[in-house]
Parts: structure tokens; C-alpha cells; sequence
């Protein structure tokens, strides 16, 4: 059998030309978007002095762990770490469980009401009870305050995320179902074994998206939650950078060689605290998400 040779496309000088010009415009663009981030990381092991002095760098010239030591010495921000770890682990599980439980009977042409269901759905996006309404619901009628579960419950369906998964689901072949029928699964069977393992990059991507929420969780935390031992870590360093006026007061801390109390440098890193854990997640569902939200969003 001959081999068969790849068709290669001859580009032209100008083609060429564009190309590179748009790889040094991504490039660039790249750039300018992750240098801020890398002065943050980079000002975070600074000392005082170098902050200070110097308006921008990317390596510090003399490395302080201070402004780390600072926020992790009481053990506030490792529980608020611990927390929020925990808070974003079960939030998502709750979340995808009964995001993708009402998204399977309303991507089905042949579930009654349909259309209503999924109108009721997308009025939720467009009109809200309002926030004092809310607080009453939870705190006074539900009695969750101070509970994981104020966090939890108010937000536990997404109405975009669910329409994302609710169309994927619409496109997947409907073969597949009526295969699995005349196998004799049920409804249950169909949705556990056939429909689930075939969306894993839509349901990956819309996890994140239900991670980076309850891990950035700050305004409903400061509500619902008022006893420290369940304070999540975007409290407790909103409480850090709040004090670190006080960081120069501060006594009772050997500040070591390096001369001034890190004020600047403890601003920048609970910033780092604070993004870091949840930056770590992306590299593993990377190779989902795009092909998982543009599917979801266009089909159906």
C-alpha cells in the first residue's frame, strides 16, 4: 500500500507575516496580564525596604518570609484555609449534584412541562427576593446562621450553570438513550451510566466555576458567619490587611534582620494565600473547559 503523503498549504510572505504578528500580539497580551500577579508573588517574599524603595520589580533582591510568618503565627489563617477547603469541596458536590439532576429531565424533548420548568428557571436570573429578604430566609426562618449550610443552600443551583449542562445534555445523541432502554435501564441507570461519563468535560468546567464561587466567598461568609472557628480564609485576611496598620506595633514579633515590619508585603500576601490554592486547581481541568462550555453554550 503506497504511503500517503500530508497535503502541507504553501503560505505566503504576508500570511507568514500576519502570523507572527498575531503570535507577538498573544504573546504580548500574556505578558501583561501575568506580570502583575508575578510582582505580587515577587513583592510578597520583599522586605519593607525594597517595597519601599523600588517601584516595581519582578525578583526581590533579598528574600523575607515575614509578611508570611505574620499572617500564618496566630493559626487563624490556616484555619480559614481548612474551612474554605472544606466549604468549596462540599458546596461542589451539592452543587453539581442537583445542578445536573434538573438539568437531565429538562434536556428531554419528551419531559411534560418542560419548557415551563425551564422558564421558571431562567426568571430566577432576571428577579431576586433582594438581600434583606434573603437574610431573613436564612438566618430567621431556616435558622442556618453560623452554618456551613447558609453558605451552601442559598446558592445551591446556578441557573447559567445548570442551562450550560442542561444543553450539553441535548446534545448527546438520543440513540444512546433508547440503546440503554432496550438494555432495560431506567431513568436513574440511563442518567448514572450513560449520560454522566459521556459530559465529563462540561461537568469539570461547571465545577470550576462552582469552586472559584465558594472559595472567593466573601460577602455571605461576612453575614451568616460570625463565630471565628468557621470563619473562611477570604475573612479572615480581609481581618489581616484590616490590622496591618498594627504590624508595626507589633512587639511581640522578631522581625529579624530585615529591619522594617512587612505592611506592604502582607497586603500582597493574602493575595497569594488567597488565590493560590484555587490557581492550582485549573491545570487539571484545563483540558475540559473550553471544549466543555463552548458545547454547553451553543447547542440546544
Amino acid at each position: 500500500m503506497a504511503k500517503t503523503k500530508a497535503l502541507k498549504i504553501k503560505r505566503s510572505p504576508g500570511d507568514q507575516l500576519v502570523q507572527i504578528l498575531i503570535y507577538l500580539f498573544v504573546g504580548a497580551f500574556a505578558l501583561i496580564t501575568l506580570l502583575p500577579f508575578v510582582y505580587i508573588v515577587a513583592g510578597s517574599f520583599a522586605t519593607e525596604r525594597e517595597l519601599t524603595e523600588r517601584a516595581f520589580f519582578l525578583f526581590p533582591r533579598t528574600i523575607s518570609l515575614n509578611a508570611y510568618q505574620y499572617i500564618f503565627k496566630t493559626g487563624d489563617a490556616i484555619r480559614g484555609l481548612m474551612n474554605s477547603a472544606f466549604v468549596t469541596f462540599v458546596g461542589v458536590i451539592i452543587n453539581m449534584t442537583l445542578s445536573a439532576t434538573l438539568a437531565y429531565p429538562l434536556s428531554r424533548p419528551y419531559f411534560k412541562g418542560r419548557r415551563f420548568f425551564t422558564n421558571m428557571v431562567i426568571i430566577t436570573m432576571l428577579f431576586t427576593g433582594g438581600m434583606v429578604p434573603m437574610y431573613m430566609l436564612v438566618a430567621n426562618v431556616l435558622h442556618l446562621k453560623n452554618t456551613f449550610w447558609a453558605l451552601w443552600l442559598p446558592g445551591a443551583i446556578n441557573p447559567f450553570n445548570m442551562i450550560i449542562i442542561k444543553n450539553y445534555f441535548q446534545g448527546l445523541p438520543m440513540e444512546l438513550e433508547e440503546a440503554a432502554r432496550m438494555d432495560g435501564c431506567n431513568d436513574g441507570q440511563t442518567f448514572l451510566k450513560i449520560i454522566l461519563p459521556l459530559s465529563k468535560p462540561v461537568l469539570a468546567s461547571v465545577a470550576l466555576f462552582y469552586a472559584v464561587t465558594h472559595w472567593n466567598s466573601y460577602f455571605n461568609a461576612m453575614m451568616y458567619i460570625s463565630d471565628s472557628n468557621k470563619e473562611v480564609i477570604q475573612i479572615v485576611l480581609r481581618r489581616i490587611i484590616f490590622l496591618t496598620s498594627s504590624v508595626a506595633n507589633d512587639s511581640g514579633f522578631d522581625w529579624g534582620a530585615f529591619g522594617m515590619p512587612p505592611q506592604k508585603a502582607v497586603k500582597m500576601a493574602t493575595t497569594v494565600v488567597a488565590t493560590v490554592p484555587i490557581l492550582l486547581i485549573y491545570p487539571f481541568v484545563q483540558k475540559y473547559f473550553t471544549q466543555g462550555v463552548m458545547v454547553g453554550s451553543v447547542k440546544g
